[in-house]
């Protein structure tokens, strides 16, 4: 016969092993769920994640594509005959001086 002890847990604890044991008794559940966490996964993980450098790579490529639609626009305005002298223009201007700052610093870092 299978030594036994008794393990003191949470009343919470308690209540998610028994609302998802289903059939399986206490020991059983508890069983299965070490088992599956123990088991070795394979080295290729095939998780829905990115690595901090695939992050900032995909950020520093929509700065850049931003920043060559802002200039497609403004130089576009340009070539039609238009005359900046609005608000607006001066905002876009800054916002295209800023995205190309940071870019510079970022290729730097």
């Amino acid at each position: 016969m299978a030594d036994k002890r008794m393990l003191i847990v949470d009343t919470e604890l308690l209540k998610k092993i028994d609302e998802n044991r289903g059939d399986m008794s206490r020991t059983e559940f508890l069983n299965f769920l070490i088992d599956s966490q123990l088991k070795e996964e394979p080295v290729n993980h095939n998780y829905n994640y990115i690595t901090k450098e695939e992050f900032q790579q995909f950020e520093r490529g929509i700065k850049e594509l931003l920043r060559n639609f802002l200039e497609f626009f403004l130089s576009y305005g340009l070539e039609l005959g238009k005359q900046p002298e609005d608000k607006t223009f001066h905002e876009l201007s800054r916002k295209l001086q800023d995205l190309g700052n940071s870019r510079t610093k970022a290729d730097k870092a």
